[in-house]
């Protein structure tokens, strides 16, 4: 059984039954030819799953389709076997770069989501938030005033006082270096463990799949479609450890291979 509160499409489900995002053979297309075509994938509650393909390829488009933005010429998207198509408001979205508010500091950033929803979020759980991120005491400076990986942990904290347990995270370390990029994803790793979030990720990082998902989907070029599904087998307990083992190298290159585009034939 499932219960909606009032109109909203935020379905929930009972106790004991996990929730379940499914994409459907779908189709879209921009005036300019197809963009995806008969993509079709599931995300179950509380997993971390990670989308790989190539630049250009439809991964924003597919965020946009299941986040109501866009609606797809054929095909489903469910949760929990109710229809989504065209309802926003289901999942928090976080894209690639921060877009946080100059005029605004930290904890107003953060507090954002409240306000849009006419409701006033608590300071002592700012606080909070920012404390299990590593950002005690930035509660009043400006987006100028803190570092590119401060930067985009604020913009995350801000997608998850949005009280959404779904995320869509669209390549939010993309424009890092490799060291903050490191330390983003063990933070992200070790919040999630507390947070317990459901997550649906774009990446272009065959190692940060590998370090952060439960399963990975390669995704062709457009007209977008899933070339393969990986469930990762490392536990995730101690997989930045993992990184260089030959089991891991092995796995690494299997996904890099699927990437890789065909030679072209030769006469």
């Amino acid at each position: 059984m499932l219960r909606a509160d009032g109109d909203s499409a935020q379905w929930k489900s009972k106790e004991g039954f996990p929730m379940t995002l499914e994409v459907k053979n779908i189709t879209f297309s921009y005036g300019n030819g197809p963009v995806i075509s008969g993509l079709s994938l599931r995300v179950k509650e509380r997993e971390f799953v990670s989308l790989i393909g190539p630049s250009g390829s439809g991964k924003s488009t597919l965020f946009h389709l299941i986040g109501g933005l866009e609606k797809p010429a054929e095909g489903e998207i469910t949760w929990n076997g109710q229809s989504i198509v065209g309802k926003r408001g289901n999942f928090a979205y976080m894209p690639q770069q921060p877009s946080l508010f100059p005029w605004r500091t930290v904890a107003e950033n953060i507090a954002l989501p409240s306000e849009l929803n006419h409701q006033k979020m608590k300071p002592e759980h700012i606080r909070r938030y920012l404390e299990n991120a590593g950002l005690s005491g930035t509660e009043s400076l400006y987006p100028h005033e803190l570092s590119g990986g401060m930067q985009q942990r604020v913009a995350f904290l801000r997608t998850l006082a949005s009280g959404k347990e779904w995320l869509l995270l669209d390549e939010p370390f993309g424009a890092l270096d490799a060291l903050t990029r490191t330390h983003m994803q063990k933070w992200l790793d070790a919040l999630l463990k507390k947070e317990r979030r459901t997550v649906l990720f774009i990446t272009h990082s065959i190692e940060e799949a590998l370090l952060l998902s439960d399963r990975i989907y390669i995704l062709t070029k457009r007209p977008m479609q899933v070339y393969q599904e990986l469930k990762v087998p490392f536990p995730k307990e101690n997989r930045f450890s993992l990184r260089g083992d030959k089991t891991w190298e092995s796995l690494r290159k299997q996904l890099e291979d699927w990437l890789l585009p065909e030679p072209a034939e030769t006469d």
